[in-house]
């Protein structure tokens, strides 16, 4: 049985690491509630700007824009793969990086080869240790990310869509769907899909409108704008679901060490008891020498 100092020690060490793990989880509850908040705030100009673009396109007939051909002479393809800066996760980046790996090892059944930009510290170790090529890397963006960050990232893939330099362009992060859900998903930004494509969607009443400028002229700043905002809207989601699961890891940590002390001090209960046990019977025993 262990010495009751050194279970004295342990349990104290437990207790400091829970009082640390427990700060981090409130840190996190935080830190989400406003990471939801920001997510929140920007799907409906998505959403909008999504129903703006489905409305011009109907208006406009057909569509000849270079966002939404196929580049099948491109022999290369791009993919953002959005991890976090920090761990204590749980298995956050460790799924967004096997949806990314998975995506990867399917692309050379398609003939493409696909350039990396990684997003985040921890994706970029795990491709350095993994010995992946990675073409571009991104980090410091945190958990609040700017517009201003991601529009630079969107930029570069729409201007080497339009080249004729990359046949497609997808991003891989956690979809935030709920508090209790968040799924690890592989969407594809370039090239753009008709609204009128869309599975499901119902048929659109026609309806009549008047565009200043012409359809065709504004779909030139609306389809550009919706490649950003949807890549933008990949990070927000990824910085919310990033706060959720830390925060449920931290809740986890600081239970189980919660459990550990309780353990341990049971143990030392019994070290205690079978110390004292032991004393008295040494009590006894000089007792019955000296009768």
């Amino acid at each position: 049985m262990a010495n009751r100092r050194v279970l004295v020690k342990r349990r104290k060490a437990v207790r400091n690491i829970r009082k640390i793990t427990r700060t981090m989880q409130l840190i996190a509850t935080a830190r989400f509630q406003a990471a939801f908040n920001r997510a929140v705030a920007t799907k409906p100009y998505t959403e909008k700007l999504a129903e703006l673009v489905a409305d011009l396109s109907r208006a406009a007939g057909d569509i000849d824009h270079p966002l939404l051909r196929t580049n099948d002479d491109a022999k290369q393809a791009a993919l953002v793969v959005v991890t976090a800066d920090r761990g204590l996760a749980g298995g956050y980046n460790a799924n967004i990086l096997r949806s990314a790996i998975a995506h990867l090892d399917q692309e050379p059944a398609t003939g493409l080869d696909t350039q990396v930009h990684m997003v985040g510290n921890k994706g970029i170790a795990y491709f350095r240790f993994l010995r992946r090529p990675v073409a571009q890397t991104t980090s410091g963006i945190g958990d609040k990310p700017r517009f201003e960050d991601v529009e630079p990232i969107a930029n570069q893939l729409i201007e080497l869509f339009q080249r004729g330099e990359i046949a497609s362009a997808h991003v891989a992060y956690m979809k935030f769907f709920s508090p209790g859900v968040q799924r690890p998903v592989v969407v594809q930004l370039l090239p753009l899909k008709p609204a009128s494509a869309a599975e499901g969607a119902p048929a659109p009443r026609p309806v009549e409108y008047e565009f200043s400028p012409a359809p065709k002229e504004l779909l030139d700043e609306l389809l550009p704008a919706t490649v950003r905002v949807r890549l933008f809207q990949a990070f927000t989601d990824a910085a919310v679901s990033e706060q959720v699961a830390r925060m449920v890891a931290m809740k986890a940590a600081t239970d189980a060490a919660g459990d550990m002390i309780k353990s341990l001090t049971r143990e030392y209960n019994r070290a205690r008891q079978t110390q004292i046990t032991m004393e008295l019977l040494d009590i006894v025993g000089g007792a019955n020498a000296l009768a």
